[in-house]
This record gives C-alpha cells, structure tokens and sequence, in this order.
C-alpha cells in the first residue's frame, strides 16, 4: 500500500537503509539465528553468571530469550506454510490506464489518513477480475516507510495489480470489501484487515490496519488506520474493567468509551444507560444516595469526587466513580466527566479479608483468655517450691517455662510433698496438649496423686491407678510421668516411669541417666487400662541431685534423643561447676535456673519444668 509521487518506490529507501537495518544482500540466516541477533542487538549483552553455576537471573534472563526464539520460529513456520501464491502470472497484462490527473492527486494528498486508489478491472460481461493500483497520497508513503520492510516488495513502477504487488492481501477480507464497494456503491467497513510481508533473511512484517472501501466514480478508494490502537484501547478496558464516559447535562446525551457496557455488567447487544438517571436506573437502592452526594459535589462544589456504587442484579457488582466537572470559564458545570472501575473482585476480597481477620481477632480473643484460664488454674495447683522439705532428707527446686510459641500453657506438672510416717512423695509428669484441657487432666492426674500416695502403697501401684484413671478420662487424656517416694530411713529413692525421660543422677560432679527399671519404661498413662508398672531403687549419697525434667528441655525437632541426653548431661554437669554452692535451697534454686537457661532457646516448641532434687541429710 505504497506509491511514490516522484516515481521512487517508497519502500525502496537504498542501500543506506538496508544497510543501518541488517537487511543487505548478506541477509540474515535462520529464523534461530535471526532471533538471536535481534535478541543481541535489541536488549544488549546477557547478564553475566558468576564463577561457577550461573546466576538465578541468567537463567531466568537465557529461558525469556528462548522463549521468544522458539514463538519466533513458530512464526517463521507459519509465514513458510502460508506464503503467498503468485497471482495469476498467465493473465494478460492490464490496458495502462490514464495517468492520475494532479487535481486528484492532490485530494489524495489532502487526505488526514493513508489511502490508495483502485480501478476495477472487467471482463466483457462485466464481472471483476482483478484489481489495479493506481496511486496513493503521500501519508500512503510515509506509512510505507515505517512499517514495510526494505526491498520486500518490487519497486514502483507505475499503475500495477493490487495482488501482484501485495499477494498476501488476497488471502484477506479486503477482495470481499472492494468487491461490495464496487456492486452496492456504498463504503464497506471499517473492517480489520491483518496480514503480513514476507521479509528476505528475516522474520516477517505483521501489518493490522482498520480499513475502510469507498466507491469514488470509475474507482475505489481505499483509507486505513492502524487498527491496533482501538483494539488495545478495548481489550485494555476489559482487562483492567475501566471504562469512561462523559455526561452532557444540558441534552442528557452520554459520550462513552467502548468498555462502558462491558464495565457495567451488559449482555451483549443491550444499550448503555443514555444519561445520568439511566445509570441511576442500574443502582441498588442503597447506592443511590452515594451517586446524589457525587452528582452534588461535582455540580456545585465544582470539585473532583469518587464514591463506590453497587448495581442492582444477584451478582452484586460494585463500581467506584471519579468523576470530575466539564464547565466553561466562569460558567456552570455542562457536563461530568467519569472513569468507572469495576472493583467487585477487590470488595469481595477485602469483605473475605475483613471477615478473615475478624475470626483471627476473635479467636485471638478466646485463646488468650482460655490461656489466661489456664495459666490461673497452673498457678492455683502447682505450688511454688520453698525447700519446706529440707528438714526430712530432701531439697526441692522447681522452675517453669511456657511454651515459647505462644501456643498457649501445657500440661506440664510437678509434685513435691511430705507424707504420714515421714516419706517424701516427688513426682512430675507432661499431660497432652495445651491450653485448658491439657491443664485440666495435669490437675486431675496431680490431685489423685495426691490422694492416692496417702494410703501408703508402693508407687508401683500409683502409677497403676493413675493409668487406669487417665483411660477411663477419654481417649485424649494421655500423659507420661515419673514417680517416686523418698524412703528417709533408707536413703533410697523408688521410682517408676510411664513413657517418660529418665530422670538424671549427678554426684561428684558427674551426670548421668539413671537406669530404667526393671522391664523397662513402663506404656504412657492413658493408653491401656490394667498396665503394671515396675519401679527402680536409688540410694542416694549425701548432696547427690536427681533432675526430673519434662521432655520440652532436651528435644529438639530432627534431633536425635541419644544426642537430647548427651547435651542435657553435658550442660548439668557444666552448669553445677559454675555454679557449685547447692548446699542451700537458693543454691539448688540458682543451679536449676541456670540449667533451664542454659537448654531453653525459641527452638523449643513445648512447655518445659525441671525439677531438682537433693539429698540434704548426712
């Protein structure tokens, strides 16, 4: 679609040309090739990988190239496979017809877009048989020069067929378009008309124009547009749902863009609202007075304003308006001026937000209260350790930390106090869980102990009843404990263990587990009723201490228990030499402090007590 009036073929801009372009008699190789050069040449050299692997990015950066590469040759392919037919090279050549006349030419010229004139050509009945290429104006050209590759298409040499300069054009609507214009002596289209160039050495020129066929006496003249620039106008408008409209107040017309309906929510084929009531008509009724507060700020406040409408229809679809007003200088407000955003996906998603958050707050709200619940029942039950026991043989120091999570309070629990006949009850267990069911079973399970020690009998059988108790409590009330009686008379600690940690022997400075008893560790208390449990018999040095510990101080997720035991019996060895005045409960006191701070950390996901023991008699 190209004619130079001095007789020079537009698309022909001379050696210079194709040589700034790449497109001289070398040409380029493959469609690869070509690819790769224009990927080079276009976006500069690829970011350099580090010694070694590459870069993230260069990766990234070398896939995006061969991405493009690849759809490059997909379209080269497809330019081979649909390469143009040469037209009808046994048909005579045409009658040269009269030269343009200048006043014509000049008309051409006047033109505010790009147009070619065509002549039909007829046969003897009248019927067309092809088309002729007379001229084009000079926008025609300039057209030419800055989308029709270099030396794709021969040079002009005067008045020409239109298929045999621009072969693709035929595989197009526009044969269809000329052909109407010519029979029904009305204009066809605008009509998108997409087709593409061949291109010597390189991938091909992809041309999309709206075009319009109008009859002009003997001939036909064709105008064009780039036709991309509406489109992208529509489909941006669909892609972003935004849209814009101009409201004339005085003859209550609307001027809209193309999206209006799409935005507004309109099947196909029903008309836009005309006026400012007609929008009004698709409200809801609660977003009518938002659209009064707008239309009252724009008229007469004369200022910008915005509000979010609802519009009628079971798939509540909102809208936010910024409008702004259209007036002459010191005149009234003539016309409202709006960009429309369908935001019902936004609000949807803020109203799921919103909700969402409410239920995080709310159950934020009961979890700290049920934890506070928790903490004063674990307050109320557990008591704080004086070392009121010294005086029968044993000092007791007990430290407590909550779970570091945050998850709420465990079911850790301790127990340290003197029986009828002098013997010392010491125990401390882990019930499952967290927060008030977990604190709940921990007061069960430490109250009947309490109860049951006082009727004198082997702590064998405490823990046999504790069990049976947890199983008959529910299928959830599980918990691992070690207890124990201090026999004073003897010096020798008893005690079991119910799928609990064993409990740690220091003397002479030295760590170690005590050996389990006999059997071994006895099943976990909750998981099956009638268990028996076997006990173990410690004697106990003067100023030996025995560490009871609940599991959250020594385990560790991916660790391996043997080596939870080896850094715990590292660390109370460690800790008792930097700390060895144990000789009085504030002692005892700051060495169990110091242990818990030694292993605690936020690695830790469980609560976690230590209780300490020491012989005090001589």
């Amino acid at each position: 679609m190209e004619h130079a009036p001095s007789g020079q073929d537009p698309t022909d801009r001379g050696s210079a040309d194709r040589a700034s372009t790449g497109q001289g008699s070398a040409g380029r190789g493959s469609m690869a090739q070509g690819s790769a050069a224009q990927d080079s040449a276009g976006r500069g050299p690829a970011p350099r990988a580090s010694a070694g692997q590459p870069s993230r990015a260069a990766l990234d950066h070398q896939a995006l190239r061969e991405l493009l590469a690849a759809q490059r040759d997909r379209i080269g392919v497809y330019a081979l496979t649909h390469r143009p037919r040469p037209h009808d090279s046994d048909a005579p050549a045409p009658v040269p017809p009269a030269p343009v006349p200048a006043a014509v030419q000049e008309l051409l010229d006047a033109l505010p877009m790009a147009a070619l004139l065509v002549a039909p050509l007829l046969d003897a009945d009248g019927r067309i048989t092809d088309f002729l290429y007379l001229t084009q104006n000079t926008r025609a050209v300039a057209y030419s020069r800055a989308h029709v590759p270099a030396a794709s298409v021969p040079r002009w040499s005067g008045p020409v067929r239109l298929f045999d300069r621009f072969p693709v054009l035929e595989e197009t609507g526009l044969p269809r378009m000329l052909a109407d214009a010519h029979h029904e002596r009305v204009p066809q289209g605008p009509e998108i008309v997409e087709w593409f160039i061949p291109r010597a050495g390189g991938p091909p020129a992809r041309l999309s124009n709206d075009v319009v066929v109008a009859p002009c006496g003997d001939h036909l003249l064709v105008t064009w547009e780039p036709g991309h620039r509406v489109r992208m106008a529509v489909a941006a408008q669909k892609l972003v749902r935004t849209c814009w409209a101009e409201w004339n107040v005085a003859d209550g017309t609307v001027a809209p863009s193309l999206g209006f309906g799409h935005v507004l929510g309109l099947a196909p084929g029903v008309p836009a609202p005309a006026d400012l009531l007609g929008l009004a008509d698709l409200l809801a009724p609660a977003s009518l007075p938002e659209l009064y507060r707008l239309l009252y700020e724009v008229f007469l406040r004369k200022r910008r304003s915005e509000c979010a409408l609802r519009l009628k229809g079971s798939h509540e679809r909102v809208i936010r308006v910024v409008a702004e007003p259209v007036r002459p200088r010191g005149g009234p407000v003539w016309a409202v001026r709006a960009v429309l955003v369908d935001i019902t996906d936004d609000t949807r998603r803020r109203a799921l937000a919103e909700a969402a958050g409410a239920e995080a707050r709310r159950q934020r709200a009961r979890a700290e209260a049920l934890g506070e619940l928790a903490g004063a029942l674990r307050d109320a039950v557990l008591p704080r350790s004086s070392g009121a026991l010294a005086p029968y043989g044993i000092d007791t120091a007990a430290v407590y930390r909550p779970d570091s999570t945050g998850s709420g309070v465990g079911g850790d629990w301790y127990k340290a106090r003197r029986l009828p006949g002098g013997r010392l009850l010491l125990a401390l267990g882990d019930a499952r869980g967290h927060g008030l069911e977990a604190v709940t079973l921990m007061a069960k399970l430490r109250y009947a102990l309490a109860g049951l020690a006082y009727t004198d009998a082997p702590v064998e059988s405490l823990t046999h009843w504790l069990n049976d108790m947890a199983c008959d409590d529910g299928i959830e009330s599980t918990a691992t404990a070690v207890i124990a009686r201090y026999h004073p008379e003897r010096r020798v600690l008893r005690w079991t263990c119910a799928g609990h940690p064993l409990p740690v022997l220091l003397r002479a400075g030295r760590a170690a587990l005590l050996p389990a008893p006999p059997g071994g560790p006895g099943l976990t208390l909750g998981v099956l009723p009638g268990q028996s449990y076997a006990a173990a018999e410690t004697p106990l040095a003067p100023d030996d201490i025995v560490l009871f510990y609940s599991d959250g101080l020594v385990e560790r997720r991916d660790t391996d228990p043997d080596e939870d035991a080896a850094r715990l019996l590292d660390a109370a060895e460690q800790v008792l030499r930097d700390h060895p005045a144990v000789r009085d409960h504030g002692g005892l006191q700051a060495y169990a402090d110091a242990l818990m701070t030694r292993l605690d950390g936020p690695h830790r996901s469980d609560d976690v007590t230590l209780l300490a023991l020491r012989r005090t008699d001589t």
